[in-house]
């Protein structure tokens, strides 16, 4: 590895940084992003229970936005449950975006890192390049400046590709999961909404009755 690094020149410790924090990245980006911690599964069944059991207070309003992104888009809809349909839309859309933004941190980064990575790996073959065509002289060719010319040259360009392929997979990876995830946390929000309104047939096929707060 050492010897790797030798070889790639000073151009590489500026990719192994990136490197580094492109690791850390997904790493913290696969423990987050799971679907039993985005969007339980069974948290939505919980949530229309305790609402027709015993309506919407203070309690079950905080612990449900603690639960988990999912519990806090439906928990800024049941803060506005007396509200029309409209106002609790709006309520449900607002969490949501702050939800998004949450889920799609550092993803920014780790996309960057993936553009750029090759771009880091170019500027070491310059360099390499450079190198090089500085080993030429009037008396001949210098093979040791010459063959670490080309090792920098080269080194680094692979180097680059390493880093910048598995972060563009991810990267892609993590934000098709937070699209479903949203899409997922949309459908579950409006479901409730029509539900507290009385507009959807309830999971027996009958129409859900309104909590008696809002008779």
């Amino acid at each position: 590895m050492f010897a790797l690094i030798a070889a790639a020149g000073w151009p590489v410790y500026p990719l192994l940084i990136a490197s580094i924090i492109a690791v850390a990245l997904i790493i913290e980006r696969l423990m987050m992003l799971r679907k039993d911690k985005i969007v339980p599964a069974d948290l939505f069944g919980k949530v229309v229970n305790a609402y027709r059991q015993q309506g919407v207070n203070p309690q079950m309003l905080d612990q449900l936005a603690k639960d988990s992104p999912l519990g806090q888009v439906l928990a800024a809809g049941l803060r506005n449950y007396k509200s029309s349909r409209y106002v609790m839309k709006e309520a449900i859309e607002e969490a949501g975006h702050a939800v998004a933004h949450e889920l799609e941190r550092f993803l920014t980064t780790l996309g960057t890192l993936a553009t750029i990575a090759p771009l880091m790996g170019l500027f070491g073959t310059v360099v390499g390049m450079i190198e090089i065509f500085g080993s030429q002289s009037p008396t001949g060719t210098n093979p040791q400046v010459l063959a670490h010319g080309i090792s920098v040259a080269l080194y680094n360009t692979a180097l680059g590709l390493v880093v910048a392929i598995p972060a563009m997979i991810f990267y892609r990876h993590f934000r098709a999961k937070v699209e479903s995830f949203l899409v997922e946390m949309e459908q579950q929000a409006s479901k409730l909404v029509d539900l507290i309104h009385g507009e959807r047939l309830d999971f027996d096929g009958t129409k859900s009755p309104r909590s008696p707060d809002k008779a």
